[in-house]
């Protein structure tokens, strides 16, 4: 009968220290077991137990660093996908703060040309009161020429005795 050779198995340290198994199933040394075996000059017996208790215990190595290997494995999965979703989360967080700013910048800005434009018509309203007021004031000197004017031939009128015929052209003449 063939034994089996052992194989070697070789496992890459991870950055990160794999924890550790939860339950390993450990045999005891293989010089504690011997089982009952038939005498003693059954030594190729003896040979294939032994063999036996090796091959279940570089089986249950062979177990152990697939597990660690596994748990390994596994937590560079995690790590790496907590990695990529801290970095999506800080995109997000600079992406909206780029985009509040803009919001505030241009608010700012409105607010400047609403000031602007205010300012602008403060001003327009001034010119219009301004017109206004030269308005009234040439008014008032055309009415004060015509009240003058009035005066003057309603004089003009007394003197000569005359009377004007537009006041009284109703009553014809």
């Amino acid at each position: 009968m063939a034994t089996e050779q052992p194989q070697k198995v070789e496992i890459e340290t991870p950055a990160v220290p794999a924890p550790a198994p939860e339950k390993v199933v450990s045999l005891p040394p293989a010089e504690e077991e011997k089982p009952v075996l038939p005498p003693a000059d059954d030594a190729k017996a003896l040979a294939v137990v032994e063999n036996v208790a090796l091959a279940d215990l570089e089986k249950e190595k062979r177990l152990s660093f697939i597990k660690a290997w596994e748990e390994s494995e596994k937590s560079k999965v995690e790590n790496k996908t907590q990695k990529q979703l801290a970095a999506v989360n800080s995109w997000e967080n600079t992406q909206k703060a780029k985009i509040e700013a803009k919001i505030k910048k241009i608010e700012e800005d409105l607010e400047k040309k609403k000031a602007a434009y205010a300012e602008q018509m403060k001003n327009k309203t001034a010119m219009v009161h301004k017109a206004a007021e030269e308005k009234r004031a040439m008014v008032e000197a055309k009415r004060g020429e015509d009240l003058l004017k009035a005066e003057e031939m309603a004089a003009k009128h007394r003197a000569t005795g005359y009377v004007p015929t537009k006041f009284l052209g109703c009553f014809g003449g």
